[in-house]
């Protein structure tokens, strides 16, 4: 894994000293380019000028100004051909990143992909990810034109409540709440058990956009909702405290960051993050989520590829579980249990899961198996002995 860090390294570094190049020149055709059409800007006003000393009763251009215009007319011919061919070389540059990008980086993806993979349930399965994005993004008409055409049976609430979600998600862009708060307060009891604060946060942000609209009483008025959300009271504390600056300005105050525009955004990803939550589904699209780990992991598995046929040892990845080396993807793209079994040294999956045993240490069931002699299993790191069914499958 080391080689392959450093090659992808080598490549960065590769595409950087060109890029670098390009803006080194960019930055001087720029101001070659700018101090060259000033003066030209400069001298073509001042025989403007020298026109506009032309009596009415003069007919023809004096040899002075004949001259003038004779030199003014080559110099705009002499500083449009440098700045045209500046810009000319300037492309050179640009090319050759393109050429840097396409030696380091293939774009070949064969030995990647499986085309048996897509089976005729995965493949309904990667239909229902891609009318699920064009839901979640409000594409209606195309994501009913795909089901159709697909053959997928999608629920009819579910369809509606992405329609629904969409235009609550539009109207909070245009700070109206109205409807994602009708939302809210129908599934308060659902989201009181699910611990969720956005009927807390919409009717803050109501009470903020009152203050800001000048309507002070009916914001004291609407203050008096707050009373029910008692587990928020050092928020609530503050908001009171807007009060206190009214006269004074509220933006000149301690309190000014409640009225910042990120709270509308905040808002829209807790009401997405909730909706799908009820709906039983994954706050973040299926599809969006798996094509950005395949970017993650991409450039890391071509070069695998690379280093593999180099080594003439492709055969080793045989194995469409498994990835020939650990891949991090980051933290916010683990979905499942990750644990490596310390006897057998492989990695824990839904046919292999991770074992407790009755004295706190952790294998995988495979390796129970292998330990169990009859009835008995001895943990491999202490002298406790255990029937094998006391062992309980855990999660991490």
């Amino acid at each position: 894994s080391d080689e392959i860090i450093i090659s992808v390294m080598e490549s960065i570094l590769a595409v950087k000293k060109e890029e670098d190049k390009l803006k080194s020149k960019y930055a001087s055709y720029r101001s070659s380019s700018t101090q060259n059409l000033d003066d030209l800007i400069e001298e073509i006003n001042l025989f403007k000028q020298s026109l506009n000393e032309v009596t009415e009763s003069d007919s023809y251009l004096t040899p002075l100004q004949t001259h003038l215009l004779a030199a003014t007319a080559k110099k705009v011919k002499d500083v449009t051909k440098k700045v045209s061919l500046e810009h000319k070389e300037l492309h050179v540059y640009v090319s050759k990143i393109g050429k840097v990008i396409d030696r380091n980086f293939s774009s070949d993806f064969s030995g990647l992909t499986q085309g048996e993979i897509f089976n005729d349930e995965s493949r309904k399965l990667l239909n229902e990810a891609i009318a699920e994005h064009l839901l979640r993004q409000g594409r209606v008409d195309i994501a009913e034109n795909f089901i159709k055409e697909s053959g997928l049976v999608i629920e009819a609430h579910h369809k509606d409540s992405f329609t629904n979600l969409n235009y609550m998600l539009n109207e909070i862009k245009d700070k109206r709440l109205d409807s994602a708060l009708l939302w809210a307060c129908q599934h308060h009891d659902e989201l009181i058990l699910k611990k969720s604060c956005l009927e807390f946060k919409l009717h803050k942000l109501t009470f903020l956009g009152l203050l800001e609209r000048q309507r002070h009483k009916e914001a004291l008025d609407y203050s008096k909702i707050f009373a029910s959300f008692s587990e928020h009271a050092d928020e609530i504390k503050r908001l009171m405290g807007c009060f206190a600056f009214l006269n004074r300005g509220i933006e000149n105050s301690p309190y000014a960051d409640l009225f910042d525009s990120a709270s509308l955004v905040d808002v829209s990803d807790h009401l997405a993050k909730d909706v799908c939550s009820l709906l039983g589904l994954s706050n973040q699209s299926p599809l969006e989520v798996s094509l950005t780990a395949g970017c993650i992991a991409l450039p890391t598995l071509l070069q695998i590829r690379q280093v593999m046929q180099q080594r003439q040892v492709e055969g080793i990845w045989s194995t469409k579980e498994e990835l020939p080396v650990e891949i991090n993807l980051g933290r916010e793209l683990q979905f499942h249990s990750v644990f490596a079994c310390p006897i057998l040294r492989q990695q824990c999956g839904q046919s292999n899961p991770p074992m407790r045993l009755v004295c706190g240490h952790v294998i995988s069931k495979d390796a129970t198996q292998r330990l169990t002699h009859g009835n008995k299993l001895k943990c491999p790191y202490c002298p406790v002995e255990m029937d094998p069914r006391e062992a309980k499958k855990i999660y991490f």
